[in-house]
């Protein structure tokens, strides 16, 4: 390192990196250590808020801009298990097995993202901890820009406690840390400078990186530092997960989600809408019952709890009985919301469609969808809008549904 988060900041460069336009970038996330410093617990699948801490650091990872694709690297025991979860984003394009050393498990993520892009293509690669939940899409974003400034970037934060040099239970000396720094992930190299490093240290050499700005000092390839955030905890220690845990309860205690679904008219009566049969109106055809307004708040609330859309859950195949009931459909969604430590607090919802009439159905959709949901009356919010004659739903040839879902952490 070249110099402290401290310096960096009053040369002003930390402030033309934000101005930087944001550019596209991978993320490999090293997740394939033991956790041999936690007593034996896997301290990426401690579970925070009834979701493990891996699954908050990915869903931490997809909120910063720019980043395209996401390759997680685990223990190899763990790679068929960890690619049935259903919190993995859609973002995550690969799951691969990890080695023995944190050298060797970049090089495997490394070499996936290789295989999914151009090797002339100049991308910027991140390299982030699986432990370090709390990583602020701010971060990410100055830490892209500056590795595309500057080829290689990485976050630290100056050292706030003095610094003593210790021998055999003694103090040897007092170190002055004016110049030092604690080094944060994600860590940035363009690819090109990571091949050649690669080049003059391949991976499966004698000599061990602690990180991968290791790596690239010894190769001779400057690195940039921004300022780091104190807030961006590495979990290590049992204390770790515990402030990790209340800072991520504590920062989401209340998400929101939307959701949205469309479904033409088909064959075939009643119409199933906000969980009730409305006699005279066509069925909306799907491979569901098609009812438009419960798939918008089911997407709705798996939105808002990053557990993916009614599609993953129920595809549209085999899997997915035909004509399932939209009721069963919901209800496995708040199981799967329970499950993930959240409970709906309130639901807009608003349908869209010419035909039919919807009037005189909003009172029995809004009971239907309080008792599905088991909120009480005043926290649902049933719409309607006729579509004003435009597109499928104006012409009177489907309906579509909006929604908003508020959930809260369980007690």
């Amino acid at each position: 390192m070249t110099a402290p988060a401290a310096e960096a900041a009053r040369s002003g460069e930390a402030a033309a990196i934000e101005l930087t336009a944001r550019p596209a970038a991978d993320v490999i996330v090293v997740a394939a250590g033991r956790s041999t410093r936690m007593g034996g617990t896997d301290k990426l699948e401690a579970p925070i808020g009834g979701r493990p801490l891996l699954a908050w650091t990915l869903e931490a990872l997809t909120r910063a801009a720019g980043l395209e694709r996401i390759v997680v690297v685990t223990a190899p025991d763990r790679v068929d298990e960890l690619l049935t979860r259903e919190w993995l984003p859609a973002s995550v394009v690969a799951v691969v097995a990890g080695g023995r050393r944190r050298q060797d498990s970049v090089a495997a993520g490394f070499a996936a993202l290789e295989s999914l892009a151009p090797a002339g293509a100049e991308r910027v690669v991140l390299v982030h901890d699986g432990a370090r939940p709390l990583v602020s899409a701010e971060l990410v974003a100055r830490v892209t820009a500056a590795t595309v400034m500057h080829g290689a970037a990485i976050p630290v934060v100056p050292v706030a406690e003095t610094v003593k040099r210790v021998t055999d239970g003694w103090i040897e000396a007092t170190v002055d840390r004016t110049s030092l720094a604690l080094a944060q992930t994600p860590q940035g190299v363009q690819r090109g400078l990571l091949r050649r490093a690669y080049r003059l240290h391949p991976p499966e050499g004698p000599d061990d990186w602690t990180d991968e700005a290791a790596l690239l000092e010894a190769c001779r390839i400057p690195v940039h530092v921004v300022p780091g955030e104190t807030s961006n905890l590495k979990v290590t220690l049992v204390e770790d997960l515990v402030r990790a845990e209340a800072a991520l309860l504590g920062r989401a205690r209340q998400r929101v989600g939307q959701g949205a679904d469309s479904h033409p008219f088909g064959p075939g009566a009643p119409l199933i809408l906000g969980g009730i049969a409305i006699r005279g109106a066509p069925r909306l055809h799907g491979h569901s019952d098609g009812d438009v307004a419960l798939h918008a708040i089911a997407n709705a609330l798996l939105g808002a709890a990053s557990l993916g859309d009614l599609g993953r859950l129920a595809p549209a195949g085999p899997e997915t009985p035909p004509g399932i009931a939209s009721r069963e459909l919901l209800g496995a969604v708040l199981e799967r919301l329970e499950e993930a430590g959240w409970r709906p607090v309130s639901i807009d919802l608003t349908i869209v469609g010419a035909r039919p009439r919807l009037l005189g159905w909003l009172e029995p959709m809004h009971g239907a969808i309080a008792e599905l949901t088991g909120l009480t009356a005043e926290n649902v919010s049933v719409k309607a809008s006729s579509g004003n004659l435009a597109g499928m739903e104006g012409a009177g040839r489907g309906l579509s549904a909006h929604a908003i879902a508020v959930i809260e952490v369980r007690p």
